[in-house]
């Protein structure tokens, strides 16, 4: 990639702009990313004609996203990172097509491979925090990280409360109800896909901040990407994100059917879920300028202690404890928080544009990696044990991430990664 001469003057406004067309992309194209796995659910039930096949859609969405991060994050080091993430979005776009068509063709082949393809907006939407944090200084690189994640607040809201808006719409046009949730896709990431299109330039890395493009000084060897995964920040910062997404993913995955097996109606379980939503994403700049103060390492571990609390609140609660169970969901989507922004934030610090952008995109990769397998696992664990049971084992899963953030600071400094 060669970078271009640009006015110093503009750069400030120019970098705003990126910015914010990150937000609006990660809010756009989670809205419509999020009412395809809400109403894929039910999509694929009613094509296959059996309840089983309803977490198809969500499954394959998630490791559409998962190869997205590898993919993506290899092409935006090989054409630059405005074409790695349109590839994305407008993948995305595709996928609300042929997602449309499976429901309208009655094939859930088609519904799977939509499904997938719109984890590719997603994917894109992710490592979009990345690019906005090359944008600015160290110092303010978590809160910029946190700007970016805050706009999937819109698509958390938004996404499953146009569901049923969207299916009327498609009656009305003589479709049948689910395909509203494919036009809704097909709708909010095509637009993501115009933003990013028309304001997504110049080449982010043309407005890079010094620090974030800083090559190797003349003479040092290279590194070799086994070494790289072995530095402190990119090992701590690996497991605490895949270790926040799998605990998480475990607990918030079961409590919609722990909650109306113990008779608690929708309007319980959508306060809950809101509550778990709202910490997941809404106080994403309050975990960017905490981890911008104190550092990654610290705000890693009060994620970690804020998952097990919520995790250990989870599983004590009796089962007609709707209010605490609220406080637990809302403990996990925010020690989440603080896990995904200070991690996220770790990746970009101490290497290179190349090497940074590799292990991110590894990172990516390994968190929905993740989500997929705890997904999948969460409904096994309670159906042979038990929802106390899943709740004791999400604490057990934070102790290997807790040791090996305590080991490292204790054999050497982390700095104050920005």
């Amino acid at each position: 990639m060669t970078v271009a001469a640009i006015d110093p003057a503009r750069l400030p406004g120019l970098r705003r702009r990126i910015v914010w067309t990150l937000f609006a992309v990660s809010a756009l194209g989670s809205t419509g990313y999020i009412a395809a796995i809400t109403g894929g659910t039910l999509a694929a039930a009613e094509i296959a004609g059996s309840a089983a096949s309803g977490g198809l859609p969500t499954a394959t969405s998630t490791l559409g996203t998962a190869a997205a991060a590898s993919l993506l994050s290899i092409l935006m080091l090989r054409i630059g990172r405005r074409p790695g993430l349109l590839v994305g979005i407008f993948g995305g776009t595709l996928g609300g097509a042929v997602a449309l068509a499976g429901v309208l063709l009655v094939s859930l082949p088609l519904l799977l491979v939509g499904s997938a393809l719109a984890g590719f907006a997603n994917g894109a939407g992710q490592l979009g925090r990345y690019v906005a944090a090359d944008l600015v200084p160290p110092e303010r690189r978590a809160q910029t990280i946190g700007t970016v994640v805050w706009g999937a607040t819109i698509g958390a809201v938004g996404g499953p409360n146009l569901v049923a808006p969207a299916g009327i719409v498609a009656e009305s046009f003589g479709m049948p109800p689910l395909a509203g949730t494919y036009l809704l896709t097909l709708g909010f990431i095509g637009l993501a896909a115009v933003i990013a299109f028309v304001f997504l330039r110049p080449e982010p890395y043309q407005l890079a901040d010094p620090s974030a493009v800083a090559r190797r000084p003349e003479g040092t060897a290279s590194v070799s990407f086994a070494a790289i995964m072995r530095t402190p920040t990119v090992l701590v910062a690996l497991v605490a994100l895949a270790a926040g997404q799998v605990v998480m993913t475990l607990i918030m995955t079961m409590t919609p059917l722990h909650l109306t097996d113990h008779g608690h109606g929708l309007e319980t379980v959508g306060f809950v879920l809101s509550a778990h939503t709202f910490g997941m994403f809404a106080l994403s700049p309050i975990s960017g300028r905490l981890t911008d103060r104190f550092g990654s390492p610290r705000i890693i571990g009060a994620g970690l202690v804020t998952l097990a609390a919520a995790a250990f609140i989870a599983a004590g609660a009796p089962p007609d404890g709707g209010p605490l169970l609220t406080l637990a969901l809302f403990l996990l989507g925010y020690g989440w928080n603080l896990g995904f922004v200070a991690g996220s934030s770790m990746l970009t610090a101490g290497l290179t544009l190349g090497e940074r952008t590799r292990v991110q995109g590894l990172g990516d990769a390994m968190i929905w990696t993740s989500a997929a397998v705890a997904s999948l696992s969460s409904g096994l664990i309670v159906a042979g044990a038990s929802y106390t049971v899943l709740g004791l084992l999400g604490v057990g899963l934070l102790v290997p991430p807790a040791v090996v953030l305590l080991a490292q600071r204790r054999t050497g400094p982390f700095g104050r990664p920005a």
